[in-house]
């Protein structure tokens, strides 16, 4: 669904991604892995549309969209849970899950239902201010939140960074279940070993701006995709 060939992005005169290329299909979940300060978040941020790709081409369910704007590729289907999660922290739940609808045609809405099946604590929480939830409930917000757009790719940037064990489980489970679904590719971003083992399908490793190294996790020598992981 999702190809993304020889992507160079700069921030000013600094060369941040030189020629990656990752691709991301559905019904399997794609980690992109590495260290920090490889380049994982911008190569997710060149893929939504937040920042501008210099050169290459990123090819979304067949059509060219490399130039096209952050908000547009939200309404082609292509939902972003960011690092840190953004979600709006003096509305409530119910008011963060609502601006999951803007990207959809009028008229048409998301299924709260199945977010309150995936993640029932937010059932319980409608009326509690976003902020004053935990770093954990936040995150299951921003993926309920995504998943109100009805993507056809989520896009996840590190959806474990500071969350405890337990909920990290809990996230794991709704990424595979999303997955085995059949009708969503997902691409996330991680930096442990561990998590990408248990969920992705296919791995990408990044160093230094660029894929080293790439395809079906269950062919990829663990050794060799730790070597780009440890400090």
């Amino acid at each position: 669904m999702l190809q993304a060939e020889n992507i160079n992005i700069f921030y000013g005169a600094s060369h941040i991604l030189r020629g990656a290329s990752i691709s991301a299909e559905i019904g399997k979940v794609t980690c992109l892995l590495g260290r920090n300060g490889v380049g994982k978040t911008t190569m997710l941020r060149g893929l939504t549309g937040h920042v501008p790709v210099r050169s290459g081409t990123v090819i979304w369910e067949g059509r060219d969209i490399t130039k096209m704007p952050a908000f547009a590729r939200a309404r082609s289907g292509i939902a972003y849970v960011p690092q840190g999660r953004e979600i709006f922290p003096r509305l409530t739940v119910a008011e963060n899950l609502a601006t999951g609808f803007n990207c959809l045609a009028r008229g048409e809405k998301g299924d709260e239902d199945e977010v309150f099946e995936l993640f029932p604590v937010l059932r319980d929480m409608l009326k509690r201010r976003g902020g004053d939830l935990s770093g954990g409930q936040q995150q299951q917000l921003a993926i309920g939140r995504a998943l109100l757009t009805r993507p056809r790719l989520l896009v996840l940037d590190e959806p474990t960074e500071g969350i405890q064990p337990s909920i990290i489980k809990d996230i794991e489970n709704v990424i595979r279940l999303l997955a085995n679904r059949g009708d969503m590719a997902i691409l996330l971003v991680e930096q442990y070993y561990e998590f990408a083992r248990d969920l992705a399908d296919d791995v990408a490793v990044m160093d230094r701006g660029e894929i080293v190294l790439g395809g079906a996790i269950a062919d990829l020598p663990e050794t060799e995709i730790r070597r780009h992981l440890t400090v």
